[in-house]
């Protein structure tokens, strides 16, 4: 392992923080260490003073979060079976019944799911607040507020919110500001650097990178947040296997160039959907008239590769246009190298149907993947003519 990592630039960090050649056989890619027991030097005498069983620690997920944590410049992450199971986890562990969070208004509608049907039955209550207003999240806040839970950008809507300002707004009522840094990656954006007291990740996507492994992580650097956590997952088992934690380490490596590319790409199909008669608003953090453009650019490195856009002629024709794609794949999830298409209001955010939540029904998701830029705009082009 790379034991003094903090002068390495990113792109050597994701390639070599946790990642020593094994020892025993100068494997350059650490192995997969497929077990789920170890022997014991005697009666709990642990080899090398770490792993017994393998819900506990594993090899794999210990390379994983390491390198997770060296790139969010944080002390601790731990990984998790999926985004949900770290998220139910993260949020268990810092509320109890009684307390109160405050919801972005534009949050993946998995995440509402859980607070709203699960959470509240725990006797958690929320309140939902435009996360870019920040009167509205003072507003919002009680003084039994634990925590802000934050996306930016936003998932579907590509909202952006002001991590700085929020943990500001956070610890002045005495709570802790969460963001899920799924959509940026922490190539993009790193928010603990900016405030923030943990960063969520579902590693399914960008991190993992590949659309083949389910995963998520926690990372803070709070030692007392991380104690917490290690034993709730210890305790109820929300672990990624072996191999899981392997995909996500591999796609980890790559994340840094296919960010870039996904940018580029992104960049160029945004340009291409603004200059058809078909498209009405596009959602990109990146364009100079979106309302957070200027905060994305202060907190961002660049604006990533997700696109939202409605279609002029309503839900019926952005149905169409999900379902006529030919290389954009009609899909859930996003962030792999495969460029993705789906409609929010009736697959990931379907959930969110009735609620302040509820997404327009003209809406259209992108994922825009790492193909040729040139060949995703012609794809989309002739979905929407």
């Amino acid at each position: 392992m790379v034991d003094d990592h903090s002068s390495l630039g990113f792109e050597t960090r994701a390639i070599h923080v946790g990642q020593q050649p094994d020892p025993r056989t100068g494997s350059v890619i650490v192995p997969i260490y497929q077990t789920s027991t170890y022997a014991q030097d005697g009666v709990g005498g642990l080899r090398e003073g770490e792993y017994e069983y393998s819900r506990t620690a594993n090899p794999n997920r210990t390379a994983l979060e390491q390198a997770l944590a060296a790139l969010e410049g944080a002390r601790h992450a731990l990984a998790f079976g999926s985004g949900m199971a770290a998220t139910d986890a993260l949020l268990r562990t810092m509320l109890r019944p009684g307390d109160h969070l405050v919801l972005g208004d534009d949050a993946y509608g998995g995440t509402f799911r859980l607070i709203d049907k699960v959470l509240t039955e725990w006797g958690v209550t929320y309140d939902v607040a435009r996360l870019s207003d920040v009167d509205a999240v003072r507003a919002a806040v009680r003084p039994e507020t634990k925590a802000i839970w934050c996306e930016t950008p936003t998932n579907p809507l590509l909202g952006i919110a002001d991590i700085a300002v929020l943990a500001q707004v956070a610890h002045t009522s005495g709570a802790k500001l969460i963001v899920d840094n799924t959509f940026a990656t922490p190539y993009l954006q790193t928010p603990l650097d900016l405030g923030a007291d943990v960063v969520l990740h579902s590693t399914t996507k960008y991190l993992g990178g590949h659309s083949d492994v389910v995963g998520g992580a926690v990372v803070t650097n709070s030692d007392e947040l991380r104690e917490k956590l290690f034993f709730l997952r210890n305790t109820a088992g929300a672990v990624p296997g072996p191999f899981d934690a392997w995909l996500t380490l591999r796609g980890v490596k790559t994340l840094a160039v296919r960010m870039e590319r996904h940018c580029d790409n992104a960049e160029r199909v945004v340009e291409a959907l603004r200059a058809h008669p078909k498209v009405g608003t596009v959602y990109y953090p990146g364009l100079p008239e979106h309302p957070g453009h200027e905060v994305a650019a202060k907190q961002m490195r660049r604006f990533g590769g997700m696109i939202s856009f409605t279609h002029v002629d309503g839900e019926q024709a952005a149905l169409d246009v999900a379902d006529g794609t030919s290389l954009f794949i009609l899909a859930e999830s996003l962030g792999g190298v495969e460029s993705l298409i789906e409609h929010p209001g009736r697959m990931t955010h379907a959930s969110t149907e009735g609620s302040t939540l509820q997404v327009p029904a003209d809406l259209v998701r992108l994922s825009v993947g790492i193909e040729s830029g040139e060949d995703l705009v012609a794809d989309l082009r002739t979905a929407l003519d």
